[in-house]
C-alpha cells in the first residue's frame, strides 16, 4: 500500500486546528479591515496563508490528510463508530 499525501498535514490534529483559529480569522481580518485601514489590511494574508499553509482550502485537505495519518484520531474514530 503506497503512503497517503501529507503535503499540506501537520503533527497532530491539535497543531492544525490551532493554526486554523489563528490563521482564519487572520484571512477574514485582512478584508474586513480594508474600509478602515486600506490596503494596508492586506499585509494580514500574509502570516495567514502561512498559517493555513495556502488558502482555506489548502487548510481543510491538511486537516483530512492528518486525520487519515494520526494514530490517535484514527483511533477516536474508531471509538465512535
Amino acid at each position: 500500500m503506497s503512503q497517503p499525501d501529507t503535503m499540506f498535514a501537520s503533527r497532530s490534529v491539535g497543531a492544525h486546528l490551532l493554526r486554523g483559529a489563528l490563521g482564519l480569522p487572520m484571512m477574514v481580518a485582512a478584508f474586513a479591515l480594508i474600509p478602515w485601514l486600506g490596503p494596508l489590511s492586506l499585509l494580514l494574508v500574509v502570516p495567514a496563508a502561512v498559517l493555513l499553509r495556502g488558502c482555506p482550502t489548502c487548510w481543510a485537505l491538511g486537516l483530512a490528510q492528518t486525520c487519515a495519518i494520526d494514530p490517535r484520531a484514527s483511533a477516536a474514530a474508531s471509538l465512535r463508530e
